[in-house]
């Protein structure tokens, strides 16, 4: 009986040195813990966007495009993406983050939307376009009481956000490894994470606008603020690799969007947007 109770003993301690072992192994794997890496990520999105009030306001002119549709402008699959000279030709996103736990991180990143008014379209336009004669523009010289408005040929207004509609933002978010859920033990060889996130920042647009026949501004200018929310699926593999799709909705408001040469002419918008993504990136400790 003595002996029996040693061997049990024994074994006892066996499989207990083989289990803490085990949990050893686990811990010492790279993609265990998070906390204290960085990570950066490139890629590129489609976006959609509801309709919009679009007011113009300046010397002569003071009026709403109601309901006005826009949709993004895509490049598909391009070499533009990772070509450094013309990277901001596609629809972008860049991310620069940290976690600062296991579980949650801060990035800053850029979202390189592109935001083109449909020129095909009629909408409604109320308020009154008053121009000297000598402009090309007073041809739409009136009183607009929802009155509907045929933009197709341009002469009225050509409106668009694309190089680009730029939200400059902040997000933290959190990630959970699920890849128990899947059996996939090597969490160093492949992982995969759920991910949300809450995001906030500021829109730096360079609005391409051709307002009643009036010289566009043509620059970045700094026009409004935005918030966000995402959720997606993170495969990381080989430690320091991984490939990211989320999708990702949020509010914009632009009360300050430079339209012509003159500082006086101004429109402001506020929408909804939705982005579906698809990027790349690295994640390493320095």
């Amino acid at each position: 009986m003595k002996k029996l109770i040693t061997a049990a003993f024994v074994a006892f301690l066996f499989v207990n040195n083989l289990s803490a072992q085990e949990e050893i192994k686990v811990q010492d794997k790279y993609t265990a813990h998070n906390k204290g890496k960085f990570f950066i990520s490139w890629g590129g999105n489609r976006e959609s966007y509801t309709k919009s009030d679009v007011t113009f306001k300046g010397d002569g002119y003071n009026f709403t495009v109601e309901n006005m549709k826009a949709h993004d402008k895509p490049k598909g699959w391009h070499i533009d993406y990772i070509n450094p000279s013309r990277m901001t030709i596609p629809q972008t996103n860049f991310r620069l983050g940290y976690f600062f736990s296991d579980h949650y991180s801060v990035t800053v990143g850029v979202d390189h939307m592109k935001y083109v008014m449909t020129q095909n379209q009629t909408a409604n336009v109320t308020g009154e376009i008053n121009l000297p004669l000598t402009e090309a523009g007073s041809v739409h010289n009136g009183v607009y009481n929802n009155t509907p408005v045929d933009f197709t040929d341009g002469t009225f207004l050509k409106y668009e956000h694309t190089d680009g509609l730029n939200y400059v933002h902040t997000e933290v978010s959190r990630f959970d490894d699920i890849s128990s859920l899947l059996n996939l033990p090597n969490i160093d060889k492949v992982q995969i994470n759920l991910t949300e996130g809450l995001g906030a920042g500021l829109l730096y647009p360079r609005t391409n606008t051709t307002l009643l026949g009036k010289e566009r501004h043509d620059d970045f200018h700094v026009s409004g603020y935005g918030f966000s929310a995402k959720a997606g699926l993170n495969f990381t593999f080989f430690k320091h690799f991984y490939l990211q799709g989320e999708l990702k909705g949020g509010y914009i408001n632009m009360l300050d969007i430079r339209t012509t040469q003159s500082p006086t002419d101004k429109a402001a918008q506020d929408f909804f947007f939705f982005q579906q993504i698809i990027a790349f990136g690295g994640i390493f400790k320095i």
